[in-house]
């Protein structure tokens, strides 16, 4: 359905939400659909389709005036009273004619674009592309029961008051983990080794679902520890590699996260965060590890660490860590989350022109026509050649323990002085410098500011939109280590003009206002948390929000 909907060039927004355990429970997957931009779910329903009791119960209460629950008495067990109430015998349709009664659900989303007034041409040839390889008889009888569902509906549904918009150009629908999968692709990423983990998965389904096509190479681990030590292998071996994970897997990463900074071995890891701690709740939504992306591992070193809040900020940022991360010799962290990763959005396309790769890798005739070959060598910008072993006439020599320019272990206190300044002080500048400031939306001489990071973009810029004739604005950050300065923008002079600034964060103890204190010394006049596991809706927000406007 919601395919249907990207297709016929409607603005969609999908949240989902299932139990974390493998005994399953109930679940429910939200469809919003606008023609415009929308960024965020909402609590007021408009249509449920109840292929359970819970759904009935559970959503009965956020019906809009108009609204409608569509089920199945044969599947329910039981007829329910009340004009909300919409019985179409999906299974009784679906079984006509000798058809097979799993083809209920088509019926339903025929009968559902029946109610919005919305002609089946486009579901039938998603159905033609779902169904190709189970042949023209599973195609055909799907196609039967959507037209049936949809006939059912526009016969029988008396109180649907319901009329879509014009279709307009198809849209991409595209979810956060796809998109920094797409990010990694573009990038030139020809390893990725992971262990699967909720919410990170789906990067390694995506990988691995172009692997073939692009000559990538996906390994699923025996665990985290061993992922991180593969894609820093391969990044030596001289490929651009990359991991992901969640908050428990990054835990058993940090050592290689270490050896990853001494050896100055670039690699791209993608932390899921989820509730915790230990296993947490595994398939719910929380931003509670920015703190430890920064700060874990032994020892001093520089990082990267982007935030991105939306699907296609996160094709662009993997892009930018990945070139980043291979131009200084550093690790690059993607945060991302359950909300970010399971979440879809529509797009009209992708700029190609802002995805570049650069090789920074010393190759071939330029490494066969070096006099010598220093792994570490101390330069003006604290990065030094970078070959690939067996690709030219120098041997490389890389060592995990502290090491000469030459990549020997060594003892004494110059050299590690040497090494400490080079690793960190030359190039921590230089980094700082690519780092793009957070993004304002609204009024820069705005009486209240609202400050989120990451995943929370969507529904604060869409809850700002509706805020702005009351002086609101909203300031967004991704790039989040180093600390973006104010050179580029300055957006302390915003937040110190305002009368009140609050940031919204789905974690207990505010870890963006705190950095963004210990970063510049200011300090949010006010902080909005949410840490139940679930996602902010949009009207939840409104009513948080509204209470700072004052």
């Amino acid at each position: 359905m919601a395919r249907v909907f990207a297709r016929a060039g409607y603005h969609v927004f999908i949240h989902q939400d299932y139990e974390s355990r493998v005994r399953g429970g109930h679940n429910f997957f939200q469809i919003r659909f606008s023609d415009r931009p929308i960024m965020a779910s909402r609590r007021p329903i408009d249509i449920v389709i109840a292929l359970d009791r819970p759904s009935i119960t559970n959503d009965q209460e956020n019906l809009t005036a108009s609204g409608i629950i569509v089920y199945d008495s044969a599947i329910l067990g039981q007829t329910y009273d009340g004009p909300e109430f919409f019985n179409v015998p999906s299974v009784e349709i679906a079984t006509e004619d000798g058809g097979s009664k799993i083809m209920a659900n088509t019926v339903a989303t025929g009968a559902v674009l029946g109610m919005l007034g919305v002609e089946l041409t486009i579901f039938e040839d998603v159905l033609k592309g779902s169904f190709a390889k189970k042949g023209d008889a599973v195609i055909r009888q799907n196609i039967v029961a959507a037209r049936r569902g949809h006939e059912f509906a526009r016969h029988h549904c008396t109180r649907c008051a319901f009329s879509a918009a014009a279709v307009g150009k198809p849209l991409l629908l595209i979810d956060g983990n796809a998109a920094i999968g797409v990010g990694a692709v573009m990038s030139g990423c020809k390893f990725y080794a992971a262990y699967p983990m909720t919410p990170s998965t789906g990067i390694l389904n995506y990988m691995a679902s172009k692997s073939d096509q692009y000559g990538i190479l996906v390994e699923q681990a025996e665990d985290e520890i061993a992922a991180i030590n593969m894609a820093l292998g391969a990044c030596f071996a001289g490929v651009r590699s990359m991991t992901g994970t969640a908050g428990g897997g990054f835990a058993l990463m940090v050592e290689g996260l270490s050896l990853a900074a001494m050896t100055e071995t670039p690699v791209v890891i993608a932390l899921g965060q989820r509730p915790a701690p230990a296993t947490g709740l595994p398939t719910r939504t929380e931003q509670g590890d920015l703190l430890f992306a920064l700060y874990a591992a032994h020892g001093e070193f520089p990082r990267i660490v982007f935030a991105p809040g939306s699907p296609e900020q996160a094709v662009y940022l993997t892009n930018k860590a990945f070139e980043l991360s291979h131009k200084y010799q550093v690790p690059a962290i993607i945060l991302t989350d359950q909300y970010l990763a399971d979440t879809q959005w529509t797009y009209g396309g992708f700029d190609l022109s802002r995805l570049p790769y650069t090789d920074y890798r010393v190759r071939g005739e330029a490494y066969s026509s070096l006099p010598e070959y220093k792994r570490y060598a101390f330069t003006d910008t604290g990065i030094s050649p970078f070959a690939v072993p067996g690709d030219g006439p120098h041997p490389v020599v890389a060592d995990s323990d502290e090491h000469d320019e030459e990549g020997h272990l060594i003892e004494d206190a110059e050299t590690r002085r040497g090494m400490i300044e080079k690793r960190l002080y030359r190039k921590l500048p230089l980094l700082r410098a690519e780092i793009a400031p957070p993004v304002l939306y609204g009024n820069p001489d705005a009486q209240t500011v609202f400050i989120a990071w990451g995943s929370q973009y969507g529904v604060l810029r869409e809850a700002t939109e509706r805020l702005q004739e009351q002086g609101a604005a909203m300031l967004h950050f991704t790039e989040l280590y180093p600390f973006p300065g104010t050179e580029k923008f300055d957006y302390l002079a915003i937040l110190r003009k305002a009368r009140r600034t609050v940031c919204v964060e789905q974690n207990a103890t505010s870890q963006f206002a705190r950095l963004l204190k210990a970063e510049t010394g200011f300090s949010c006049s006010a902080t909005i948390n949410k840490y139940d596991g679930r996602p902010f809706l949009l009207e939840d927000l409104l009513g948080e929000l509204d209470a700072h406007l004052g």
